[in-house]
């Protein structure tokens, strides 16, 4: 499929830790160098019910950063209510997540965008299903990956633990390995002003300290709430 369209497929390093946020200002960044976007969530689940229809708040911010293409139904066609895994949330709502149209879903992208960003549920490793990984769909895609990590103690365990997935995930299921494009940086918490013990020092140094273990290179860092990245990063050139 991605010989037909370049793409990126956004992971991280776990949930709630700015994949949406990152994959937005991708979105933007591309926009306003004149690209067609398209955006693309599989599943979502901790949905909103609004008026009797289930909501995903992030396929919502990845479509409007990319100027609302197409509709939101095709953004993310599989929503689910509970948090919890996509297959178990479906399962608590007596449904079954359709594991061909995780995949499928993209078609509706392909002839009408320059670029397609994807952006998977959890962590690279999250299940989907008994045999079926963030990181398959990933494969499947064949994009390559932008990494998103928080700037917070423990973030380079963390970060090489995926990228480390990423390379073995290919051998591991007979296939090529995920391509690492890079890691982004985020700050998914504003930061402290005070010197008091809950302070997180490591944000200091996170960033030089990933930067000498971390093969892939950190395109970037996303400061609390800010609406750009420190770095100019040709998004369009990292996508295959």
């Amino acid at each position: 499929m991605s010989d037909r369209t370049r793409g990126l497929f956004i992971t991280g390093t776990n949930t709630e830790i700015g994949k949406t946020y990152v994959t937005a200002l991708i979105a933007r960044n591309l926009v306003r160098t004149g690209h067609r976007v398209g955006v693309y969530k599989p599943t979502a689940s901790g949905c909103r019910n609004v008026d009797g229809q289930l909501i995903a708040d992030d396929a919502i911010a990845i479509w409007e950063a990319a100027g609302r293409p197409g509709s939101l139904e095709e953004v993310c066609p599989q929503c689910f209510r509970a948090p919890l895994a996509p297959h178990l949330a479906a399962a608590a709502e007596g449904k079954k997540l359709d594991e061909d149209l995780l995949v499928s879903g993209i078609e509706t992208w392909h002839a009408r965008s320059d670029v397609i960003l994807v952006e998977g549920a959890g962590g690279l490793m999250s299940p989907l299903g008994h045999e079926l990984y963030v990181a398959t769909l990933a494969q499947q895609f064949g994009f390559p990956l932008i990494v998103v990590v928080p700037n917070a103690l423990g973030m380079i365990n963390q970060t090489l633990q995926t990228v480390m997935a990423a390379e073995c995930f290919g051998d591991f299921k007979s296939g090529d390995n995920l391509s690492v494009a890079g890691v982004v940086i985020n700050t998914p918490l504003p930061v402290s002003d005070n010197d008091s013990e809950s302070a997180d020092i490591s944000r200091g140094s996170n960033r030089q300290e990933l930067s000498r273990h971390c093969g892939p290179p950190i395109l970037a860092e996303v400061g609390w709430q800010s609406e750009n990245f420190d770095a100019d990063v040709d998004w369009f050139a990292l996508a295959r």
